[in-house]
C-alpha cells in the first residue's frame, strides 16, 4: 500500500472506532434482542447527550464571545467601551466592542492577549488527552500497528495524523475561539470555514507534541512513575481551563490581564500567534506571507517531532521493564510491632473501628496514586483556580465577610470530592465487580457502606472552609448556623445521590476504561449539584426547606432504582421487572404541578374557579396517564383505591388519623388567630368563591394528592424503608409543596393520611380523611369570618 492509503486507512480506523463507542454507549437499546420474555434495557440516553453537547457548544461559543469583548475593552488603548457606574464599578459595553472590533484590525495588545488564549487551548488540546489516558496500560496499539507490513516511517506519520483527526478535546477547545475571532475579523459566513482550516494547521501539532510525550514517558517511565504523571497532567487541566473563562469574565480585570498584557511579543511568531495574523490579514499579500510562514514552520516543527519520535523508538517500541511487577514484602506481625506507636494507634484504629469494606475502599485509594490525587487534590485546585482566576476573592480572609460564598465553595468542595470518589464506585471496581457479587453480603450493603465513607471524609473540605470562615469572621449571626446545617445536610444526600447515579453510570462491559462513566451522568449529578447551590444563595427559608426535602427524596429515589438494578448491572440483556417506585411519584407530582401551570396560561381570569379547574384536569390527567403506563408494563404495586380493602379496619383507621389531624389543625389556626399571619389565612375565607374552594378542598385535593403522595410516594419509599422514616419523609414532601404559612399543620396531615394507608392499604381511607381534615379546616375558618 502507498503511504497516503496506509495513513487513510488508520485515520479511518480510529474515527470508526470512536464513532462505534460513542453510538454503542447511546444506541445500546437497539442492539439488544429480548430474552425469555423480558423487554430488555431501555435508554434514552441520547437525547440527554445530544442535549449536552449542543449545551456545551453553545457555553464555548459564548465564553470565547466573552473573552474576546472583554480583552478589546480592557487590553485595546483606544477602546471606548469601559465605564464606571455610581457605585464605582467598572462594566463593559459589549454593543461599543463589537463596533470597535468591525471598524479596524485587531490591536496589537489585544492580538497579543488572543495569542495567549489560543496558546492556552493548545496546551489544553494537548495535555487533557495525555491526562485522560491510562498511560500505565501498556500501549497494545502501537505494538500491534509495527506488525503491519509497513515501514514505521508511514506507521508513526499515521499514528500523528490520526490523532489530529481524533482529538475531539482539540476541536472543541480550538473551534469555537477561532470561529469567534474569525467572525470579528470580517469573515462573517465563512468563519466556520476559516476556524476548520485553522484547527487544521494547530491539530497536527498538539498531536505531534502529545505523542512525543505519550511515547517518551512510557519508554523512560515505569508504570507506578506513570500513574504520577498521569494525575499531574490531570491536574493541570483544570487551571489551564480556568485561566482561559476567567479571560471572558469583565471582573476580571486584574490578575489575568496583567497576565495577557505581559504576554511576551515573540509568542506572535509561533503558530498560534501566526494563524492569528493569518485570520487577520488585511490584503492578499499579507495573507500570502503569513500563511506560507506558517505553513513552513508547522512542516518543520512536525518533521523536527517525527525525527525525535524515530530516535525514542530507535530499539523498539515496548519498554522492557514495562511489565515487570514489583515485589513488595508482605507485612508482618513483627513490623506492626516495630512500627512507631502513632502509626500503630493508626492501624489499630483502622483495623478495629472500620469495617473491611471501608478498609478495603482505604488500601485502594492508598494504592492508586492517580485516583487518589484526583479525589483529593482535585477539587482544591477546581476550587481555588476558581477563587483566583474570578476575582471573586482576594485572600481568606474575604471568607469571614463573604458568609453564603463560603458555604457555597465548601458545599462545591464537598461536591466535587464525592463526584470523584463515590460516584466511582463500582467503576473503580474495574473487570472484578463481578466479585462483590460473590461475597456474602449483598451488594447494596457494600454500597451503603462506601457511600457513609466518601460522605465523612468529604465532610473534612467543607469542615475546613468553614472553620477559616468562622475563624476571620467577627460578627455571628443565626443566618450563619442556618448555612452550616444546609451545608452539613447537602453532603450526605449528595454521597447518596453520587453512588445512586455511577450504578447507572458504570458500565462494567466497556474494554476500554475511559468509556466505562458515562458522562451524560456526571452533568446530571452536576446539574442536581447545582440546584442545591441555589437553596444556598436563597434568603428565605422555606425555599431551603424545599430544596433540601426534594433533594433527599430524590436521593431515596434514585437509590430505589439504583439497588433494583444491581442484580442485572453484569448482564447486557436483562433488566428489572416494572414497579411502582418513589422516582415515579417525584415525576407524577412534578408533572401535576407543571399542568396546572399550562392550563392556567389559557384561562381568561385567574380566579378560584379558573384554579380549582385547572387542579381538578390535571389530577385527572395525571392519574390517567400513570395506570396507562403501569397498565402497559405490567407493574407490580400499583395503589389500589377500593380493590382489597377491609372495610371496617379502612374507616376506623379514617376516623381515628381524621381526629389527630383536624386537632392539630383547628390547634394551629387558633394559635396563629392573634399574629400577623391570620390575615393571610382570612383571604380564602372571604373570598366569594367559596364553592369553588370547597370543591378544590374536599373532591379534588384528596382525590389527586393522595394518589401520587401516598400511593405513589409513600408506597415507594415503603419498600426501601420501615413505615415510621417513610411516613415522615412522604409526608415532609407533602408539606413543602403547600404555602409556608401550612407546612406544620400538612405535615401533621400527611403523617396521619400515610398512617391510614399503611393500615388499610387502599387510598379511600386516607382519601376521607384529607377530605374531613380540608372541610374541618375551612369550615373553622367560615365560622371565624362571620
Amino acid at each position: 500500500m502507498s503511504a497516503v492509503h496506509t495513513i487513510w486507512l488508520m485515520t479511518r480506523m480510529r474515527l470508526t472506532r470512536q464513532r462505534n463507542m460513542f453510538f454503542n454507549n447511546l444506541f445500546r437499546f437497539k442492539k439488544k434482542k429480548p430474552r425469555d420474555g423480558n423487554a430488555g434495557k431501555r435508554s434514552n440516553l441520547w437525547i440527554l447527550t445530544a442535549l449536552m453537547t449542543l449545551l456545551m457548544a453553545f457555553s464555548f461559543t459564548t465564553m470565547s464571545v466573552n473573552v474576546l469583548l472583554n480583552m478589546q475593552c480592557h487590553l485595546d488603548p483606544a477602546s471606548a467601551c469601559v465605564y464606571v457606574d455610581k457605585d464605582g464599578d467598572q462594566h463593559n459595553n459589549q454593543h461599543i466592542a463589537v463596533k470597535e472590533l468591525a471598524a479596524a484590525p485587531f490591536a496589537a495588545p489585544l492580538l497579543n492577549g488572543l495569542t495567549m488564549e489560543l496558546t492556552a487551548l493548545f496546551l489544553i488540546a494537548v495535555i487533557m488527552p495525555l491526562g485522560n489516558k491510562e498511560m500505565a496500560q501498556p500501549d497494545w496499539d502501537l505494538e500491534w500497528l509495527v506488525t503491519m507490513p509497513v515501514e514505521r516511517g508511514t506507521l508513526l506519520w499515521g499514528r500523528v495524523l490520526e490523532r489530529s483527526a481524533s482529538n475531539m478535546i482539540g476541536w472543541f477547545a480550538l473551534m469555537p475561539a477561532l470561529g469567534v475571532i474569525a467572525w470579528h475579523s470580517g469573515h462573517t459566513w465563512t468563519a466556520l470555514l476559516v476556524a476548520l482550516l485553522a484547527a487544521l494547521v494547530l491539530q497536527p501539532l498538539a498531536a505531534m507534541l502529545y505523542t512525543l510525550l505519550d511515547t517518551g514517558l512510557r519508554m523512560w517511565l515505569p508504570a507506578s512513575q506513570l500513574r504520577n504523571l498521569q494525575a499531574v497532567a490531570g491536574l493541570l487541566n483544570l487551571p489551564l481551563i480556568y485561566f482561559v473563562m476567567a479571560l471572558g469574565m469583565p471582573q476580571a480585570n486584574g490578575f489575568v490581564m496583567d497576565g495577557a498584557r505581559a504576554f511576551p511579543a515573540w509568542a506572535g511568531w509561533t503558530p498560534p500567534g501566526l494563524v492569528l495574523q493569518t485570520i487577520q490579514a488585511q490584503d492578499v499579500a499579507q495573507f500570502i506571507a503569513r500563511a506560507a510562514l506558517l505553513l513552513a514552520e508547522v512542516v518543520v516543527l512536525m518533521w523536527a517531532g517525527m525525527t525525535l519520535l524515530r530516535h525514542q523508538l530507535r530499539h523498539g517500541v515496548v519498554n522492557s521493564g514495562s511489565r515487570e511487577s514489583v515485589r513488595r514484602m508482605p507485612q508482618t506481625a513483627a513490623s506492626l510491632t516495630t512500627a512507631p506507636h502513632g502509626l500503630r494507634g493508626w492501624r489499630a484504629w483502622l483495623a478495629e473501628g472500620l469495617s473491611p469494606i471501608k478498609r478495603r475502599e482505604l488500601r485502594l485509594l492508598s494504592r492508586d496514586r492517580n485516583f487518589m490525587f484526583q479525589t483529593l487534590l482535585l477539587p482544591v485546585i477546581i476550587i481555588g483556580s476558581q477563587m483566583v482566576f474570578n476575582g471573586k476573592l482576594n485572600s481568606l480572609s474575604e471568607l469571614g465577610e463573604h458568609h453564603t460564598l463560603a458555604a457555597a465553595i465548601a458545599f462545591g468542595l464537598g461536591v466535587y470530592v464525592l463526584m470523584l470518589s463515590a460516584f466511582q464506585t463500582l467503576n473503580n471496581e474495574g473487570h472484578v465487580l463481578w466479585l462483590l457479587y460473590t461475597v456474602p453480603r449483598s451488594v447494596e450493603s457494600v454500597l451503603k457502606e462506601k457511600a457513609q465513607l466518601w460522605g465523612t471524609l468529604t465532610m473534612l473540605y467543607p469542615a475546613v472552609v468553614l472553620s477559616v470562615c468562622a475563624w476571620y469572621t467577627t460578627q455571628f449571626d443565626w443566618s450563619m448556623l442556618v448555612l452550616v446545617l444546609t451545608v452539613a445536610a447537602g453532603i450526605p444526600i449528595y454521597s447518596m445521590i453520587a453512588v445512586s447515579l455511577g450504578v447507572f453510570a458504570c458500565d462494567p462491559q466497556a474494554v476500554d476504561v475511559r468509556t466505562r462513566v458515562r458522562p451524560t451522568y456526571v452533568y446530571l449529578y452536576m446539574l442536581l449539584a447545582s440546584f442545591y447551590t441555589w437553596s444556598i444563595y436563597s434568603k428565605v427559608w422555606s425555599q431551603k426547606l424545599v430544596v433540601m426535602v426534594l433533594t433527599a427524596s430524590m436521593a431515596l429515589a434514585l437509590w430505589q432504582k439504583a439497588r433494583d438494578s444491581l442484580p442485572y448491572l453484569l448482564d447486557p440483556a436483562a433488566a428489572p421487572p416494572p414497579r411502582v417506585s418513589t422516582a415515579d411519584g417525584l415525576i407524577a407530582a412534578t408533572a401535576f404541578f407543571i399542568l396546572q401551570g399550562l392550563v392556567l396560561l389559557f384561562a381568561d381570569e385567574l380566579d378560584m374557579q379558573a384554579v380549582a379547574i385547572a387542579f381538578g384536569a390535571s389530577g385527572v390527567t395525571v392519574y390517567g396517564l400513570m395506570r396507562l403506563v403501569y397498565w402497559r408494563s405490567k407493574a407490580a404495586g400499583v395503589p389500589a383505591i377500593v380493590r382489597g380493602m377491609d372495610m371496617k379496619v379502612s374507616l376506623r383507621s379514617a376516623a381515628i388519623a381524621a381526629t389527630v389531624a383536624c386537632s392539630a389543625g383547628v390547634a394551629y389556626m387558633m394559635a396563629i388567630q392573634h399574629t400577623a399571619l391570620w390575615e393571610e389565612v382570612q383571604k380564602a375565607a372571604i373570598s366569594s368563591s367559596r364553592g369553588w374552594i370547597l370543591a378544590l378542598a374536599v373532591l379534588a385535593a384528596p382525590l389527586c394528592e393522595e394518589f401520587i403522595f401516598r400511593g405513589l410516594i409513600y408506597g415507594g419509599l415503603r419498600r426501601s424503608m420501615p413505615a415510621l422514616p417513610a411516613m415522615a419523609m412522604s409526608a415532609a414532601i407533602f408539606a413543602v409543596v403547600h404555602p409556608p404559612i401550612s407546612i406544620l399543620p400538612v405535615f401533621v396531615l400527611g403523617l396521619c393520611t400515610a398512617w391510614t394507608y399503611e393500615r388499610s392499604k387502599t387510598l379511600l381511607a386516607p382519601m376521607l380523611v384529607h377530605a374531613v381534615y380540608n372541610a374541618t379546616i375551612l369550615g373553622w375558618q367560615f365560622s371565624q369570618s362571620l
